[in-house]
């Protein structure tokens, strides 16, 4: 069984980490949080206290990181990056949501070392993570891929091999543009119902029923902002970062994403009104906020609210 390094052990990361030790495998584990990576020991994971030690002990190291500039100092161009000290025949899988830019630059810097690069960005929320139930987006070689695959399946229930290197992290902007939008539409939406004074259960009756429908409003704001709970499960400060990845991308292959670029701009708004570290369906509250209206919430008994 091979020996897996994981570094970054946030909220998304240490839920991960912790499923992989219950699947029965040694991982050595870094962050620069003490308190997290504790968090990780405490579940069965094995400490290190730098990258190097994490390059020393194991056959693939996997890195869930916040942001491109992160990635690439950990991965390739820092004092103590993996790739310093890095082996042939290893292999590093990000997990991080990066640009695409930075992606195949990492993939570029693991073959002029012999060590083999998946990227493998996250679906879904971090409950999700925190039950093995995460969906991942996999760019990589097919040999890549199957020795990662094991790995993936007790972080996740559903996998899909996107491409070559690259194909997951750009499947996955294309697939968080749609789901973070949905998010400002249908703040618009439920915030002109509650200016028309239309009751909820029954508007929700009507969108459920048609083609205005989404995943956003039909199975996460039900468990989420029209229960009033705006813990974070994705931030609107993350959201928003990943929409500024989708536009920029979008630029620098002449696409045009008009839509893009308006929501990013919503969360923009949002993030300067202090709301950027609620859970990103708060953008209700936000729109509503903008709008002196009263939020709408699902009513105690209401059919559509969880449990």
């Amino acid at each position: 069984m091979e020996k897996i390094g994981f570094i970054g052990l946030g909220r998304m990361g240490l839920p991960m980490a912790s499923n992989i030790i219950k699947g029965g495998y040694s991982v050595f584990c870094y962050d620069v949080v003490a308190s997290q990576l504790q968090a990780a020991i405490a579940n069965g994971g094995h400490k290190c206290s730098s990258i190097a030690e994490i390059v020393a002990q194991s056959d693939i190291i996997i890195t869930m990181l916040p942001n491109s500039a992160i990635v690439r100092e950990v991965i390739a161009t820092g004092a103590e990056a993996l790739l310093s000290t890095a082996k042939s025949g290893q292999l590093i899988m990000d997990m991080s949501t990066v640009s695409p830019e930075t992606t195949d630059f990492i993939a570029t810097s693991c073959v002029e070392k012999g060590v083999e690069f998946v990227d493998a960005p996250v679906g879904r929320l971090a409950s999700h993570a925190d039950n093995g139930q995460s969906l991942f987006m996999v760019g990589g070689s097919k040999d890549g891929y199957q020795r990662v695959l094991p790995l993936l399946e007790l972080m996740g229930s559903d996998i899909y091999h996107c491409g070559a290197q690259g194909a997951g992290t750009r499947t996955k902007l294309v697939n968080n543009f749609l789901a973070i939008s949905y998010c400002q539409m249908n703040a618009e939406a439920l915030s002109l119902a509650s200016g028309f004074g239309l009751d909820l259960d029954s508007t929700l009756d009507v969108l459920y029923g048609t083609t205005a429908v989404n995943g956003q409003l039909k199975i996460a704001w039900p468990a989420k902002i029209l229960s009033d709970d705006k813990a974070p499960g994705f931030t609107i400060d993350l959201a928003h970062k990943d929409l500024s990845l989708v536009v920029e991308a979008a630029n620098s292959q002449r696409v045009s994403m008009p839509m893009a670029a308006a929501a990013r701009e919503a969360f923009s708004l949002a993030r300067s009104r202090g709301f950027g570290g609620e859970d990103f369906s708060a953008m209700l509250d936000v729109q509503c906020d903008l709008n002196q209206l009263k939020p709408p919430r699902l009513a105690t008994g209401s059919k559509y609210k969880p449990g």
